[in-house]
Parts: structure tokens; sequence; C-alpha cells
């Protein structure tokens, strides 16, 4: 039996982002060059204005100036998940600021941001940032039975595959916070993963992996992006293979 998906209603091709920031230098900039790469931008001044919009608004990605004179990065993001009306509620959300040590970052993902992201950013950064909208937005199963049937040709075989899978999935849960700081070797072992999700139909997974490797091999100091994504696919793969 495959492992039921939320059902996702018609959206724009476009990711939709909201781009809250009070210095209106930034906010043009990083207004103009998401739209560059394809998305739809809306723009808020401060804090208030932007949990307003997110609030009333589905957005794809959450771009929030972690100083804004107003309401803060972190008080928006807390607000806005505390709020089960709010129609981001679950919306990936990224901190911007010009200046952050490492702390303040770890700090920040902490709180429930997807991503930091450094200003003076590049195009490229964003571009890497808006990966988390599109992951985001991406509705397939996270077991697909038919995928798994087309590549391994029987359901025994399918079985005897997913078995060994789940306990590799397993391993790597247990070393991701290891694995995370030498980039290297999460590449090799993303590589490897990612074949054995082909043959197993674990779509939704392929798709993280495919997101988080090209944030590694892109490499921008201008996005720290976490492993909490990733980490809560895999989760969510080992729950659906159990009751398979």
């Amino acid at each position: 039996m495959p492992y039921p998906s939320d059902a996702l209603p018609a959206r724009s091709a476009e990711p939709y982002v909201l781009v809250a920031d009070d210095d209106a230098t930034s906010r043009c900039f990083l207004g103009d060059g998401l739209r560059q790469l394809g998305a739809r931008v809306a723009l808020s001044a401060d804090g208030g204005e932007a949990l307003d919009q997110a609030s009333n608004h589905a957005f794809d990605l959450l771009l929030l100036d972690c100083r804004m004179p107003d309401t803060d990065a972190v008080s928006v993001l807390t607000r806005l998940r505390n709020d089960p009306q709010a129609r981001s509620l679950c919306s990936p959300a990224v901190a911007s600021s010009a200046e952050l040590d490492v702390s303040e970052q770890q700090a920040l993902l902490a709180a429930g941001f997807h991503a930091v992201l450094l200003k003076p950013c590049t195009l490229l950064d964003l571009r890497n940032i808006l990966t988390l909208a599109t992951t985001h937005r991406h509705d397939a199963p996270v077991l697909d039975d038919g995928l798994a049937l087309s590549t391994s040709g029987t359901p025994t075989v399918v079985q005897a595959l997913r078995s060994l899978f789940r306990q590799e999935l397993l391993n790597i849960y247990q070393e991701l916070d290891g694995l995370s700081s030498d980039a290297g070797a999460l590449l090799a072992r993303l590589h490897k993963l990612r074949s054995s999700c082909g043959f197993c139909g674990a779509s939704a997974l392929s798709e993280h992996i495919v997101a988080l490797q090209q944030h590694l091999k892109l490499a921008h100091h201008g996005a720290m992006l976490p492993l909490a994504d990733f980490r809560e696919s895999l989760r969510k793969t080992i729950e659906a293979l159990e009751t398979h």
C-alpha cells in the first residue's frame, strides 16, 4: 500500500517569496534578484507588515531581516509558527543580516530558520536559498511503489532492497551531525543514498538529496543551510518503510 501524501492545491509555477527588510537598498536588491531567478516577490518594510502578509498569504519562502526596528525576524517567525490560522505557518524561513557571528547563526537555526543569508550576497546565494522554496512545494510521495517496481522488477526484490535501505537510512540519521562537518564525506554518502532512493522509490527523499547536493557543491559563504529538512525527510522515509 503506497504511503499517503498530502494533496496540494494547484499553484503558480513560480515560487512566491516574501522579503522583509527595513533597508530600502537591500529590499530592492533582494526583490529584484529573486525576480530574475523566476520568483514572485512581495516586499515588506518592517516586521509587523511582514507578519501580516505571511498570516494572510501562502508564501513558499520567507526572507526576514534580523534587525528590523519594530519586530525582529525571530519574533515574526515565532508568532507565525504559533498561529494555526496563518497561511504561511509552515513555510521555510531564511534570516538575513549583514553581521552575524557563528554562534548567532546557530541560534537562528535553532530558533527554526531553515537558513541564514549574510549580506551583501550574490545572485548565486539567492538561487541557493530559493531551492528551499522549490523543495517545500514538491508533493512527491515518500514511497512510490510504482517507481520501485519499475526499477527493481518484483515485489520480492523491492521488499528486500527496502529492508537494506531502511538500515542505511538509520545509519545516516545517527551519523548526520558528524557528517555535516565534512562536506566531502557527506557528498559521498548522498551520492550513494540517491541511487538507493531510485531502487526503492523514495521520491521525496531523493528531491531533498538533490537540493542538499546543490548547496554543498556551490558552497556559497553567503548562505548557511542546516540539515533540518533533510533530517525530517529521512525520518519520514524510515517511518514509511516500517509500515510497508
